[in-house]
């Protein structure tokens, strides 16, 4: 169960991080975000978490999801942009995307490499947050499972003599 969700939020973080860098990429001509389009790259990676947190774990759409969809979002956005930062300045791995006509660079220069990676990790942190009603119901039937230990003869007789002897001591007085 926990690696259905880990994998299915991972799916759903990449998807949308691929549909946010294709925006980028082809729609608006931005295969590598250097230079004075960092402020680009800023702004696409805060999206992208923005719209993670709305779409993964609860989605804003469900019942009770709102608030919770609102805090993931805001953190969402957050974490991606502290993300991105974290791979413009300390990961410099080359990536060749020209034959999908996407650019070349560092991983943190291409959007169609960071924004599906910084996606992909924040839905699978929201997937897992995530308590559905079945994992609920688990717990709750777990908990009431509580085995009673029978007790002896002696015990039982030890007991209901304590029980009589209660009222007498309370009369006394």
């Amino acid at each position: 169960m926990f690696l259905k969700r880990l994998l299915i939020g991972m799916v759903l973080g990449m998807i949308l991080g691929g549909v946010v860098a294709a925006i980028l990429v082809q729609g608006l001509g931005l295969a590598v975000t250097t230079g004075s389009t960092a402020v680009v790259a800023y702004l696409a990676a805060g999206a992208t978490g923005l719209v993670t947190g709305l779409v993964a774990g609860k989605p804003v759409w469900a019942a009770e999801g709102k608030i919770e969809a609102g805090l993931k979002s805001f953190f969402g956005m957050l974490l991606a942009l502290g993300g991105l930062f974290a791979l413009r300045t300390w990961v410099h791995v080359p990536v060749n995307l020209e034959a999908l006509k996407a650019g070349a660079g560092e991983i943190g220069a291409l959007p169609a490499v960071y924004l599906p990676v910084l996606a992909g990790v924040l839905g699978g942190f929201f997937e897992l947050d995530n308590d559905t009603s079945e994992d609920k119901e688990k717990k709750e039937g777990e908990g009431a499972k509580v085995r009673v230990a029978a007790k002896s003869e002696d015990e039982a007789l030890a007991e209901e003599e304590d029980l009589e002897d209660e009222p007498a001591a309370k009369k006394r007085r």
